[in-house]
Parts: C-alpha cells; structure tokens; sequence
C-alpha cells in the first residue's frame, strides 16, 4: 500500500532546496492556496499558474501545483473572480488544488534558473554573477577543550561551516574559562561554591541565517555544559553559494553572430540585441527573467554577453559599446525551470507522481 505524505513535508524540502529567507521583499514565494496536512497524490510542475494549468492539474490527478511564478503577487482583497487571479484561485479552492510559488528563493540558487540556461548552452566554469549579502551569521562558543570536536562535528552536521566549495571550515583559539557554580547549579566540571578555571576553545563557525534554528539546537545537545555561553554576530559579507544571475564561460569561444544564432536555436522565441563586438564570445552572464539590474555587474565581471530578458528600449543604451545584450523574452529565459524543479522533486519523492505541465503560458506571440 502507497504512504500518504503530507503537503507540509513537499514545503518543507522546497523550503531546504530554495530557503524563503532567499526571496526578494517583493516576492510571494511559499504555499499559496491549501492545507498543509492534506495528503499528496501529485504534482504538477508549471512555470506560471492558469486557470488551463488548474484545468490540467485536475484532469492529470495532480492535487498540488507547483510554478516558479506566483498566482498572488499584491495584496489579494477579494475573491469575486473578476480577473484571472481570482479565477485561478478560487478554481483551485473548489477543487482541492494546492498552490506553492517557488520564484526569486530559486532565481538566487547557484544551481538555480541562471545556471539551468547555462547547461542549455554547456556552459563551463560557472560561479554566481551578484553575490547576495546578509545571508551570513557567526557563532562563537567557549567550549571545553575535550569536549571541542563532539561539538565542532555536531555543529556542522547542522549545516555550519559552509564556505563555497570548502566545507567543515571553523577556527579555534584556546583559553581558559572561569566560573563559579551556585547551589543550584549542576556543574560538569568543578564543585558548588568553589572557582573553576577550565581549559576552553573559543569556537567560530559561520552558517547560512535559515540554518540558525537546527545550529542551536545542535550546540545545546552537544555542549556538555549547563548553561552555554555563545554569540551570534551578523556579518555583511556576500556568500558566492546564493545571489542573483550567472557568469560562465564557452567552452570554445564563438563568433557574436554566430552565438546569437545558437542562442535562438536553444531558447526559441526571438532575440534582442545590441551592436554585435568586434571580439568573440567567451565570457557569459546570464539571468533567467528581468534581468537588466545585472547590466553593471556583467561589465564589471568582464562578460561579453549579458543574456536577459525584459529590457527596455533606453536601458539597451546603456550596454555602450561594452557588452553584447541578448535579450530572449521572460518565458523564454525561464522555460527549463519546469525541468529544474520537476527533477529535484522527482529525486526526492517516489511515493506521487512528479509531472511537468504541458500547458502553454507564455502571453506572448511572435510573428
């Protein structure tokens, strides 16, 4: 017999893979429309969410739908489906139909939409275009020094000590802690009423802000004293690990037109583009969706190309004769995100069926 899951179990490995601490202000990433201990018969994975996904999300048998764009942008006030928002929620209320948005949270993934358009081009040496800051804290612990490496390990099987491709990364400096414990106390070293100087490591990690809950209760279980002393310090450093767009490399560098040609022939749809340089194609970056707030950091980052959708007609100006603009249109740019999550979830589950939609979204026609 198959084993229920519940829907708060599918949020919650979406909510490891793509944190919603890593949304935009503006965004709407997260459950949308349902409830969280309803059983999963499946999902159906959509870039953005219609009435025709709702439609087809029904006729598959899929009681969950998960798009990269989310239905609820604004403030939703009523639900008198006077506009195709309205209808698609309140369709997916009367059906049973869960709704989760996984968006900007994915867009700054290093592994997430821009580097899904990279592997369309077989892209190499990738790294994340506009690192993100303020993701980064730091604890410090005093912990006794025999003690050191059962929290040390604890503490990075939390998901501390994490830095681009280094893991298991921490610093120590030893001392010597003092203390005097009260009547009440239950001391793990040292005796009630009596000073206790006890050799200690001051301990740092660093960690990711979501993981600060698990890091926590990692210390407490793996300290061995009553009372833990610790401080978490916020840092403003960028992490490579998570941010906005992508930089990457051909592996065999191409002609502009050439490469434009390829572009189209990957992506579909039409491309937009500034003068073509005088120098190959080498170095990409690249930003699934509206990605013309990238222009100055694909300069400063010595890309060729930056490849984007979204641009408008004075914003191509800009490009100055210092890069190459490709732009492809939205859907175009964010057309394999369907793939990314579908795969992600079907390597994850095997108890539903994970289907992608085949429902066309995109609201735009080209002659």
């Amino acid at each position: 017999m198959r084993e229920a899951m519940q829907l708060h179990t599918l949020c919650r490995a979406l909510e490891t893979w793509a944190p919603l601490m890593l949304q935009e202000d503006y965004d709407n990433s997260g459950l949308l429309v349902g409830q969280p201990h309803m059983e999963v018969t499946g999902v159906l994975v959509s870039l953005d969410l219609t009435e025709a996904v709702i439609d087809e999300a029904i006729q598959r048998r899929c009681n969950v739908v998960v798009s990269h764009h989310p239905i609820i942008f604004g403030k939703l006030k009523r639900l008198t489906e006077s506009n195709y928002v309205e209808r698609s929620v309140a369709k997916a209320i009367r059906a049973g139909v869960a709704l989760y948005a996984i968006h900007t949270n994915l867009d700054h993934l290093q592994a997430g939409v821009s580097a899904r358009m990279a592997a369309a081009l077989e892209l190499v040496n990738g790294r994340v275009l506009q690192p993100k800051k303020g993701l980064l804290r730091k604890l410090v612990s005093f912990v006794p020094t025999a003690q050191l490496e059962q929290v040390r390990e604890a503490l990075f099987a939390a998901g501390a000590g994490h830095l681009g491709n280094y893991t298991h990364a921490s610093f120590g400096s030893e001392g010597v802690g003092t203390f005097l414990a009260g009547e009440a106390a239950n001391p793990f070293v040292g005796e009630k009423g009596k000073l206790q100087w006890e050799p200690e490591t001051r301990l740092e990690v660093l960690y990711p802000v979501w993981k600060e809950g698990a890091v926590l209760e990692a210390l407490f279980a793996a300290h061995p004293y009553e009372e833990v002393a610790y401080d978490l310090l916020p840092l403003a450093n960028a992490t490579a690990d998570f941010g906005a767009g992508y930089l990457a490399e051909l592996a065999v560098p191409m002609a502009p037109l050439a490469f434009l040609e390829l572009l189209k022939a990957r992506f579909g749809g039409m491309v937009r583009y500034t003068d073509l340089p005088q120098k190959p194609i080498h170095k990409v970056a690249l930003c699934g969706g509206s990605g013309s707030f990238l222009l100055p950091d694909a300069i400063k980052a010595g890309a060729d190309v930056l490849i984007t959708a979204d641009f408008k007609y004075h914003q191509f100006f800009d490009a100055d004769n210092r890069i190459l603009i490709a732009d492809l249109g939205h859907y175009e740019t964010e057309q394999f995100t369907k793939d990314l999550i579908a795969k992600y979830l079907s390597e994850k589950f095997t108890t539903f069926a994970v289907l992608i939609s085949e429902t066309k979204t995109n609201p735009v026609n080209y002659l």
